[in-house]
């Protein structure tokens, strides 16, 4: 199975493209917070560590003024319900 997420924001530059995933990471480290701006830098490290532990992978696409596009898919597993015994 596989989701994807796209948002229009201001995007990801491409530098910060493989760390986006680590925990704590924030792409622009000089730039102020606004007030309305939350977050630890935490969710995303969180997600994939989610994905993975479901044997799943998880990537995102993205350009600066492009938006970003977050995708992960996961194995479907059949399971085969047991059978009941006729009476």
């Amino acid at each position: 199975m596989r989701l994807s997420v796209a948002d229009t924001g201001e995007g990801i530059a491409p530098a910060d493209l493989p760390y986006v995933f680590e925990r704590l990471y924030r792409s622009d480290r000089a730039r102020p917070r606004s007030a309305d701006e939350q977050g630890t830098g935490l969710g995303l490290a969180i997600a994939r560590s989610i994905v993975e532990a479901h044997g799943g992978t998880i990537e995102v696409e993205s350009g600066l003024g492009q938006g970003a596009v977050f995708s992960f898919c996961l194995p479907i597993h059949r399971e085969q319900s047991p059978r009941r015994e006729s009476r």
